[in-house]
Order: structure tokens, then C-alpha cells, then sequence
């Protein structure tokens, strides 16, 4: 029996595996026919394929000895001027395997780089370019020091499009020959947000629990609130049934187990599916919600809290 992660799974090995991003894979595979890779900083939100890219360039590149010329850190566990200055410069020092005369660097979640620690990589990549080359992985550019910036060529990865996500669901469900809905499928896609992994995560959990993944099914492994009940209970709210409301409220906290932080984002996604309310009123509301979201992260009780802002969407309409 396979028990691999589906994430690792059907994580793409080649560039022609690699979904979307089309604009950073065409420069990436020439760096890779010339042999002659520069520094390189990926950004981008989650699970949308720069730790991939970075890792197809190290296998299309080194063969089977990639493993060997590749260094793969994640600098949110190690973050501090230590790791540059020992595990890394150790690594990048030293000769490469092969023809290629140079190792690869990934350092993933550069952007939890302490400053000094910026700093001391940056004399690193500028001392070890002849043995190393360096591929920082980050969700903010901004937060990169300039001098390193500088130093590198940039390639922003863009969000995946609901499509980018069907095809990877897609890919997952014909290679584990797994049933599922097309209402699971469009959860799937909806609870994502764009993150690729995160796709792959709720397609093996989900697997376990039947011989076909349904809607319900997807929602109870993600523990994610059901778009359709929070309008259900956001509308009887605006409409005067305050008491219905709270029952639907409680229904989602006590019955479904959800969290309030679970319960108050997709009340932030649905205020602006509410027909009835005009933009002065939705305006009012998302402050209103970023406010008890403040409070909920805080350590209030959520369910004390969800209710006062059910009470909010009553008051918006009375105004």
C-alpha cells in the first residue's frame, strides 16, 4: 500500500508538469539549457509552485545527483545569523558533483530572515558565486532586503485560477482513481484559495472517509463553514430573525465543532453576496466583522462574540 503524502505525490518533476505560470517557467528552462543559473528570488501566496520550480530546476539540472548539489532549508525554523553563517556557507563552500561547477542554495520562506541574518547571506551569495547559487522562496518580496533584491532576478508567481485548481484536483483524482462530486470538486476549489497543496491535503483526507468524496465529506475534513449556512443564517439576521439566526449560529459552533475564527471569515466572504444591503451598509459591516475577528484572536469566547455581530448586521439595516 502507498502511504505518500498526495502533496509530495503529485508534486510536478518536470517544468512541463508545472500548472500555469507560464511567464516564469519559459525564462527558467533556459537557465537551465545554458547552464548557467543566476541568483533567484521566487515570490508569490502559498502553494501555487515556487518550492516546486525550485526543485525542478535542482532535478533538471544535476540528474540524479541533485539531491547531493541541493541545500533545502526553510528559514522560518531556522531564521537566525547562525544558520547562514555555518549551515549554509559550510554548504555553499564546498565543491559541487558533476559537471555543473556550482551547488544550489533553496531558502524557503526567506522572507522570516532575520535582518543580520539578510545581511550575512548577502556576503555569502557575493563570496560563494562561483561554488553556489542561491534561491530565495518568499510570499513578500518587500519584506527582502534591498541589497539582496539587487542581487538577484526576481519572478513573481502568480494566484492559480479556479481552472489551474480543476485541472490539479483533476490530475490527484485520475491517478488515485478516486469517485468524487462536482460539488466536491467546487468546495475543493473554493476552500483552497489558490493553494495547491492545500488541495492535495483535503483530497487524501477526504479519500479515507468513503469510496466517493462528496461536498459534505470535504467540509467535515476541512472543518470549514458551509458557504450556503452562514447566508442562510447572515440573511435571517438582516431580515429581522435574530433568534433564528443565533439558532443556526449555535447549530455551526456546538453541532459542527467549527471555530469562531472558521465562522467569522466566511461571514466576511458572504457580506458582499448580500443583495439586500447597499455599499454603505457592506462598508459598515466589514469594519464590524474585522473588529469582533480582532476580538475573537484576542481569546473572547466566540460564540458570545459571533452573536453581538449577528446583532450588528440587525442594527446596519435599522439604519
Amino acid at each position: 500500500m502507498d502511504h505518500s503524502l498526495f502533496a509530495e505525490k503529485y508534486r510536478p518533476k518536470k517544468f512541463s508538469d508545472i500548472i500555469n505560470q507560464k511567464h516564469a517557467v519559459e525564462r527558467l528552462k533556459s537557465f537551465v539549457k545554458e547552464k548557467n543559473i543566476p541568483h533567484l528570488l521566487f515570490s508569490g501566496p502559498a502553494g501555487c509552485g515556487k518550492t516546486t520550480a525550485a526543485l525542478t530546476i535542482a532535478q533538471e539540472l544535476f540528474g540524479t545527483s541533485w539531491k547531493q548539489n541541493t541545500l533545502e532549508t526553510n528559514a522560518s525554523d531556522e531564521r537566525g545569523i547562525d544558520t547562514i553563517r555555518h549551515k549554509v556557507k559550510d554548504f555553499a563552500r564546498t565543491k559541487s558533483f558533476g559537471e555543473i561547477p556550482y551547488k544550489i542554495v533553496i531558502l524557503d520562506e526567506a522572507d522570516a530572515l532575520t535582518s543580520e541574518a539578510q545581511q550575512a547571506l548577502r556576503r555569502t551569495m557575493e563570496t560563494f558565486t562561483n561554488t553556489a547559487r542561491f534561491i530565495l522562496i518568499c510570499n513578500w518580496s518587500s519584506k527582502i532586503i534591498e541589497p539582496i533584491q539587487s542581487r538577484v532576478a526576481v519572478f513573481r508567481f502568480k494566484p492559480l485560477v479556479d481552472t489551474d485548481i480543476k485541472k490539479y484536483v483533476e490530475r490527484i483524482v485520475d491517478g488515485e482513481k478516486l469517485k468524487i462530486t462536482e460539488d466536491a470538486i467546487s468546495a475543493i476549489v473554493y476552500i483552497s484559495e489558490g493553494d495547491l497543496r492545500k488541495v492535495a491535503n483535503i483530497l487524501q483526507a477526504s479519500a479515507t472517509l468513503g469510496e466517493k468524496i462528496t461536498e459534505e465529506i470535504v467540509y467535515n475534513v476541512t472543518s470549514q463553514a458551509k458557504p450556503d449556512d452562514v447566508k442562510d443564517m447572515l440573511e435571517l439576521a438582516i431580515s429581522g430573525k435574530f433568534v433564528e439566526a443565533r439558532q443556526k449560529l449555535q447549530e455551526m459552533i456546538l453541532r459542527q465543532g467549527l471555530s469562531g475564527i472558521d465562522v467569522i471569515k466566511e461571514i466576511h466572504k458572504q457580506i458582499f453576496y448580500l443583495d439586500t444591503l447597499n455599499d454603505e451598509q457592506k462598508i459598515n459591516l466589514i469594519e464590524k466583522t474585522g473588529e469582533y475577528e480582532f476580538r475573537l484572536s484576542e481569546g473572547s469566547n466566540d460564540l458570545i462574540q459571533l452573536e453581538a455581530l449577528l446583532a450588528q448586521f440587525i442594527v446596519a439595516i435599522k439604519k
